[in-house]
């Protein structure tokens, strides 16, 4: 039964003579082996590269920077096919986790090759929807992304679980927390998924369509959709960048809480984001807009006052489950791109939109990087995610704006 159900979503979802297998197990594959990778990412910067929390904040203004200038590569790349950038940005994304597999502790050289996978993650960001939607059905962009996003899921819970397994056994053999042999087992297996992901995707057929890209694709009706770009790039930068180093250095989590927790969020986008998917389609993108970020509010203020309002053994319960609250949220986002594609006139308007919008949030996103890690060491995280409920609730209110034809 459930099995058929899938089968004619995917059927009433796609294409009927779209080839979209080959692409969606190169989204699992990749998602396993990122999943396994960001499941260790913080504290392997803590705990073995010895990552401090203003360093933190360095530390993701590089890794930010090709999110900057995406625009401007993609416009270099402007004889390439969308598949065909899809592929380069895979195989990016290969040389860097191996660079992290081969590499030492030196911060220099882990973070060169963490920009080197940044670079590769944020070349495909925009492509991938292109892709996404090139094989969709009219009026079923909202289903489509969510499916998307639910099959990455998929490959990210597995990978979180991976890491847990692989750190269970690891502390049965003698490997305790802080031996670097634990996260370089950890790099390995990643770097062998990434490589699988990278030998599909090669095999994926060029569409042979070459769209025109341009440097800076700014247009007087997207004014909206790129300041929601700035606002939510500042509050999503917040969270990746220090969320998880609150858990690390102030309640103490392990690599393996981690993973669980990401698996946790993992699951519940198998579930929430076709759903929300769906609620865009049927309540409209400016209903989910709004609504998200609301939320938001929420969920900042309790990350960053919880240990002041509760013990902490349950403020520590509290943060974890903010922590999952949060990535629920974010899937929402995806409400954004289908706002985009109602006001697009082509589909190489859509590409050019996307590709600037990624560019204009992370103009904000470096500059919260930066800043983020001296707010907390100067005046707490209170003030810090105090920041981020503001930037989620001028959100709403910016969102609110939209007008939306009947």
């Amino acid at each position: 039964m459930v099995i058929r159900q899938v089968s004619l979503l995917w059927k009433d979802t796609f294409h009927p003579d779209a080839k979209v297998a080959r692409f969606l197990s190169v989204l699992a594959l990749s998602g396993v082996s990122a999943s396994l990778y960001k499941g260790i990412q913080d504290n392997y910067l803590a705990e073995i590269v010895h990552i401090s929390a203003f360093e933190r904040g360095i530390v993701e203004f590089f890794r930010e920077l090709p999110g900057l200038f995406v625009v401007l590569l993609l416009a270099l790349m402007y004889r390439l096919t969308e598949s065909r950038i899809f592929k380069l940005g895979t195989a990016l994304m290969l040389a860097g986790l191996a660079g992290l597999l081969l590499s030492g502790s030196s911060k220099f050289i882990v973070v060169l090759f963490m920009v080197l996978y940044s670079l590769g993650e944020h070349i495909i960001m925009p492509v991938k929807t292109t892709l996404t939607l090139d094989l969709t059905r009219k009026d079923k962009s909202g289903s489509a992304l969510g499916i998307t996003g639910a099959i990455g899921q998929v490959g990210s819970i597995t990978g979180y679980v991976g890491v847990i397994g692989i750190f269970f056994l690891l502390s049965q053999l003698g490997f305790e927390r802080g031996n670097p042999a634990r996260f370089k087992i950890v790099f390995a297996v990643s770097v062998s998924l990434m490589l699988a992901a990278t030998l599909v995707v090669l095999a994926l057929q060029d569409s042979k369509v070459i769209r025109q890209r341009q440097r800076f694709y700014f247009a007087r009706k997207f004014s909206i959709y790129y300041m929601l770009e700035v606002f939510y790039g500042a509050r999503k930068q917040i969270f990746i960048t220090f969320a998880p180093y609150v858990l690390i250095l102030q309640y103490g989590a392990d690599a393996s809480l981690i993973s669980l927790l990401l698996a946790i969020c993992a699951g519940c986008g198998i579930v929430c984001s076709p759903l929300i998917g769906k609620l865009i389609d049927r309540l409209g993108f400016k209903f989910i807009m709004v609504t998200d970020t609301l939320v938001l509010v929420i969920v900042c203020l309790l990350y960053g006052f919880a240990h002041r309002i509760f013990p902490m053994h349950i403020a520590f319960v509290v943060v974890c489950a903010n922590y999952v609250l949060d990535s629920i949220i974010s899937t929402a986002s995806m409400a954004t791109n289908v706002y985009v594609q109602s006001i697009a006139s082509s589909q190489k308007e859509i590409t050019a939109t996307l590709s600037t919008g990624v560019s204009v949030n992370h103009v904000i996103s470096i500059l919260i990087a930066l800043l983020g890690g001296a707010i907390w060491n100067a005046v707490g995280i209170e003030t810090l995610f105090t920041l981020s409920a503001i930037l989620g609730l001028i959100n709403s209110i910016y969102a609110a704006t939209i007008k939306v034809k009947r």
